[in-house]
């Protein structure tokens, strides 16, 4: 039920027009009609605010 919430939450937050997915670092590599998406920034930002979310909830 959690992740079903959090998932939801992030949808929203994307909704909201956040740049989640967009930030300075994420690579995207295109040639021809292949695109190759890394999202390297995305991924560290959620990480830290899953770990202290997690850490609050634990507290």
């Amino acid at each position: 039920m959690f992740i079903g919430l959090a998932v939801a939450a992030l949808g929203g937050l994307m909704m909201l027009g956040l740049p989640l997915g967009r930030l300075p670092g994420d690579l995207v590599f295109r040639r021809g009609n292949v695109t190759v998406y890394l999202p390297l920034v995305t991924s560290v930002v959620l990480s830290v605010l899953l770990t202290l979310l997690f850490a609050m909830m634990r507290r």
